[in-house]
């Protein structure tokens, strides 16, 4: 016991923060932010346009503002690199690492095309000199670097916003935003949905499904899960329609909606889409079948109903001329994945891994990447 709390010890010296002097602090603004849908939002790091507040429920626009998926991508020469931010809330939930809910990931690319996980920052909050939180944190993840350059990636806070975030290294090293091809800014996917969609309950924040997908398809994926208030609506599809030079959009709503949801909303909301970008590919994900489907009776008809409402506005929109809809079967989190969730319904590490894996060669049958 002795022995481990001595190496705890050391691993956080290791990464103990110097004195500011020592640090130059960059701006994410001035690098590349990636996985952003809109430029008009109220903050640089909140994910729907500012003119959709006064349109949308009090808690879809609060959830809105988290910055989930939001990364910063950059190329350092630096030994040291770290990171400074300013949480918007710094909240806390009992089913979820802060790890996840307010902490940032640290990538390095090996080779050209893989991502490695480095380090994660423990989103300690500062206080000022009467003892009172700032919502400020700073954070080092890695010393003892090559000193080359090398393409690194930030992932931001997935249940939290963040109003400010800089990008420490050393003082004298060079940083640029990196190369453009690498989450190729051409390449783009939409992704909306739910809490599950929105990374709940992942241990860190590069772990969100669609930051995995980002990672093995090379491209910006634009996470629009809303805890929550993923519920068609479709003032959501209409903004969704302004993001520019779409890919692709992957819709997984279901376990927002009622089964009444998804009968009488699915068509006129994929429709919105589709009638402004009918040469684009919309798929149309069931909801997930949770593990205590199984033995409970009610829900084990029940969501398999919500699906089936989901299949029959699909089969509608193919009927009526659609070409560019894809329809997906269920994740099938009651399979082999049984240790895929936090609490039945929102996932681990694992059962994002599990989602990933599962769409990863869909999408890429789609769009021939």
């Amino acid at each position: 016991m002795l022995l481990a709390l001595a190496l705890l010890g050391a691993c956080t010296a290791a990464v103990a923060d110097e004195p500011a002097d020592t640090w130059k602090y960059v701006d994410a603004q001035d690098l590349r932010v990636i996985n952003k849908g809109w430029d008009n939002t109220l903050r640089h790091y909140t994910r729907i346009p500012a003119n959709l507040k006064d349109s949308v429920r009090p808690d879809l626009w609060e959830r809105a503002q988290c910055s989930t998926g939001i990364g910063v991508r950059f190329a350092t020469d630096s030994k040291r690199i770290g990171v400074k931010y300013k949480l918007l809330w710094d909240t806390h939930m009992i089913h979820m690492a802060d790890t996840g809910l307010k902490g940032t990931d640290l990538y390095i690319l090996e080779g050209d095309s893989v991502w490695r996980h480095v380090n994660t920052n423990r989103p300690y909050v500062k206080k000022d000199a009467d003892g009172n939180k700032t919502k400020d944190v700073e954070s080092t993840y890695v010393e003892n670097l090559d000193g080359k350059m090398h393409e690194y990636m930030i992932y931001l806070p997935l249940y939290d916003g963040v109003n400010e975030l800089f990008v420490k290294v050393d003082k004298d090293a060079d940083i640029t935003s990196g190369d453009p091809s690498i989450i190729d800014k051409n390449r783009k996917i939409v992704a909306y949905g739910t809490s599950i969609l929105q990374g709940g309950c992942a241990s860190r924040t590069g772990m969100a499904a669609t930051n995995i997908l980002s990672r093995e398809l090379n491209a910006e994926v634009v996470n629009i899960g809303i805890s929550g208030e993923g519920k068609m609506d479709y003032c959501m599809a209409r903004a969704m329609n302004d993001i520019p030079d779409v890919d692709l959009y992957l819709l997984d709503p279901v376990p927002n909606c009622t089964e009444m949801m998804c009968d009488t909303l699915t068509y006129d909301f994929v429709k919105i889409i589709a009638d402004a970008h009918p040469d684009t590919p919309i798929v149309l994900l069931e909801g997930p079948l949770y593990p205590y489907s199984r033995y409970d009776s009610n829900f084990g008809n029940y969501l398999p109903r919500k699906n089936a409402a989901l299949r029959r506005n699909y089969d509608r929109l193919v009927a009526d001329g659609y070409k560019n809809i894809y329809y997906v079967e269920s994740l099938g989190l009651d399979g082999p994945e049984d240790d895929g969730t936090v609490d039945g319904i929102h996932l681990t590490d694992l059962g994002f891994r599990h989602y990933a894996d599962y769409m990863k060669p869909r999408l890429r049958a789609i769009l021939g990447w």
